[in-house]
C-alpha cells in the first residue's frame, strides 16, 4: 500500500464528509460519530447524487437525492442491486491517509 496524507481528521465534522479530487474522480471521505473514517466514490450510481452531501449515520451514508443507503464498509446499497467503490483509509496522529496504490489500480481498470 502507498499511503497518501489527505488532511486532518478534525477538518471533517462528526457525521460529515469532504471530497478529494483524484484522477479517478471525486472520492468522499466520511467521518462517523464514533470517529471512524471511510472513503468511497462520491457519486451515487442511481442518479449521480453527491454522497459527500448525504447523511452519515452509523457506518452508512444516505444519498441526498433519493435516499439510497450505502454501507461504508462494503459500498453495498441497502435493498438495491448497486454498490459504490470503497477505498482503504486509516488515521495516524490525527491525519487521514488513503491508499494511493488502490486509487491508481481502480483508475486503470
Amino acid at each position: 500500500m502507498s499511503w497518501i496524507d489527505i488532511g486532518a481528521i478534525d477538518d471533517i465534522p462528526l457525521r460529515g464528509a469532504r471530497n478529494i479530487r483524484t484522477k479517478l474522480g471525486c472520492v468522499a471521505v466520511f467521518r462517523t460519530e464514533a470517529e471512524e473514517v471511510f472513503a468511497a466514490t462520491d457519486r451515487c450510481p442511481h442518479k449521480g447524487g453527491p454522497l459527500s452531501e448525504g447523511i452519515v449515520h452509523g457506518q452508512s451514508v444516505t444519498c441526498p437525492l433519493h435516499n439510497w443507503v450505502f454501507d461504508l464498509n462494503s459500498g453495498q446499497a441497502s435493498g438495491e442491486d448497486a454498490r459504490i467503490d470503497t477505498f482503504p483509509v486509516r488515521v495516524e496522529a490525527g491525519r487521514i491517509l488513503i491508499d494511493g496504490a488502490e486509487l491508481m489500480a481502480r483508475g486503470a481498470a
